[in-house]
């Protein structure tokens, strides 16, 4: 409802400010504006649920947590795998299509050790995936699943969507996956800091991303593990009927 009203205004918004613009035209620009602002918000808005459910935690049988891990497959793969062995965690990789073409091995690895993956698109346009065309966006997603095999799950470059991905991900029966808790490992190098602030937001049901790939990244994994287990958290793959959003 909420989606349809907010691309509605959108739409309407360069009529009704044409209209109104004769006998108001600043009233005409706040038109337009506020369309734009009402627009942006849900879209560049990581979890926000405005254009439809964004999944951001799970219901908990008592203090349980779902680490997941993006980016991947990438060269710290493995070493990511030996780690959460070594430390009996389970966790959910969304791969990128595109770097998963080239390490099937790798893909296969993480599923025969026993982890789940999902659609993190084909070739994570990071920068401009909030405003692709429905068909670009259905080409990302679609070209992953080639590579991944049909996927329950989408997880949005950087977290952000458009009016167009939630009808995109119901007539493919994809839930798109959002987070409780991040540390901002893509842009911060210290594991300390990083599993400090991901610390302070964790609750029963809480969804943590981190991200691979980067030098630090199997560094800030084995940090927040070990952190978010000394809380005595143990770490979960959720079924599906357990996902819940902030509604």
């Amino acid at each position: 409802m909420a989606r349809n009203l907010i691309v509605g205004f959108t739409w309407l918004s360069p009529f009704m400010a044409i209209i109104i613009w004769p006998h108001g035209p600043f009233v005409g620009l706040a038109i337009v504006a506020l369309s734009h602002a009402l627009f942006l918000y849900p879209t560049l808005r990581p979890n926000v649920q405005w254009l439809g459910p964004v999944f951001t935690r799970f219901a908990a049988e008592g203090r349980e947590v779902w680490l997941t891990i993006d980016d991947g497959p990438t060269d710290d793969t493995a070493a990511i795998l030996d780690l959460l062995a070594k430390t009996n965690t389970k966790a959910t990789f969304f791969l990128k299509g595109a770097l998963a073409a080239q390490r099937l091995d790798l893909v296969r690895s993480i599923i025969s050790s026993g982890h789940s993956i999902g659609n993190h698109s084909y070739t994570h346009p990071s920068a401009f995936f909030w405003c692709l065309l429905p068909a670009w966006v259905s080409d990302e997603i679609d070209r992953c699943n080639e590579v991944l095999g049909n996927q329950s799950y989408f997880r949005a470059p950087v977290g952000m969507k458009n009016p167009a991905v939630h009808p995109l991900l119901a007539s493919r029966a994809m839930l798109l996956i959002g987070w409780t808790a991040r540390g901002f490992d893509t842009v911060r190098a210290d594991p300390t800091r990083v599993a400090a602030r991901i610390l302070r937001r964790i609750e029963p049901g809480a969804i943590i991303v981190l991200h691979q790939g980067r030098a630090h990244s199997l560094s800030c994994i084995e940090r927040v593990i070990d952190d978010v287990r000394q809380t005595g958290y143990s770490f979960v793959v959720p079924a599906e009927d357990r996902l819940k959003t902030k509604r």
